[in-house]
């Protein structure tokens, strides 16, 4: 019988890479991670990771399981929350979203979202923040979920859910993982892959420019899965949210993280809507919704 003991410990081995960090992170020995890694490879009769120097290395049996334990684990969050809000709320719903949020953030939410409430009609418009501040403004859109931190209009109040840190991405072998701390100043002589989408690139610049070093940038990009792949693949260095972060590119190369040691804001993101304006029904049960998933107080 497998538990959800083993499940979280094979989760936290598979998303750090290494048992010790998985230890670590979820406060048990290294043994008894390990014990439980060898008990559910056994109740499946298959190998879940490749043991290797670099760490431990997801099978293809045991990418395949990954799928399944979060799923489990969605399953079960679901199943054991209280919800107050009334299923039977109808109408339009008109969500304005940001380009990362939309992809890494909110498809998960939709589909509970819709389950939870079958006649609510719910719109998405991807756009970019200031087409959303206008939107809200002009009430184009209801509500939004977007990037807190970048909010400009002085008649958009804004709730932060999640606060996503951000942390340097290398490849599994780059030399700047052979330091005890990385700092701008390191990161600064290795090429650098810059994000632009969702005004990646502003944020990074601003930091960057307070510690007084810039980044060797040899390419400016808008796609994610590019960045991901240039960096698994050694091509360059990036620093982005944990909210977009996968171990693996497309060709299934490793993609290492590593705090850096100089201040970088995180990444928060939130709802957004039109100052005094007066929720509808399907506006509070859709902020509702995030406030109980995200244990905010209402």
């Amino acid at each position: 019988m497998i538990s959800l003991k083993q499940i979280r410990y094979f989760i936290a081995t598979a998303e750090r890479g290494q048992i010790t960090q998985a230890a670590t992170d979820i406060s048990i020995s290294q043994s008894a991670v390990t014990t439980a890694i060898k008990d559910l490879e056994n109740i499946l009769a298959v190998k879940l990771f490749f043991r290797s120097r670099k760490g431990m290395e997801l099978t293809t049996a045991g990418r395949e399981f990954l799928s399944h334990a979060y799923e489990i684990l969605q399953k079960l969050e679901e199943a054991t929350t209280i919800k107050s809000i009334s299923h039977s709320v109808e109408g339009e719903l008109s969500i304005g979203l940001t380009y990362t949020v939309l992809g890494y953030f909110f498809p998960a939410h939709l589909d509970k979202l819709r389950r939870m409430f079958p006649l609510l009609n719910i719109t998405l418009h991807e756009k970019n923040r200031e087409t959303i501040e206008e939107g809200l403004s002009s009430g184009l859109y209801d509500i939004s979920l977007l990037l807190t931190s970048n909010i400009m209009h002085p008649s958009i109040e804004t709730e932060m859910l999640l606060s996503s840190p951000r942390r340097l991405w290398t490849s599994s072998n780059h030399p700047l993982l052979e330091l005890e701390k990385i700092k701008l100043k390191d990161i600064s002589k290795y090429p650098y892959i810059m994000l632009t989408v969702d005004e990646a690139a502003y944020t990074s610049i601003k930091y960057w420019s307070q510690a007084n070093y810039q980044p060797k940038v040899i390419l400016r990009t808008t796609s994610v899965e590019a960045t991901r792949s240039l960096v698994a693949n050694n091509q360059g260095v990036t620093i982005l949210s944990d909210m977009v972060y996968r171990q693996w590119s497309l060709e299934g190369k490793r993609i290492e993280t590593r705090v850096c040691a100089d201040p970088i804001p995180a990444m928060n993101i939130g709802l957004g809507w039109r100052k005094n304006i007066a929720f509808t029904p399907a506006m509070e049960a859709f902020r509702t919704y995030f406030l109980q998933e995200f244990n905010i107080p209402h």
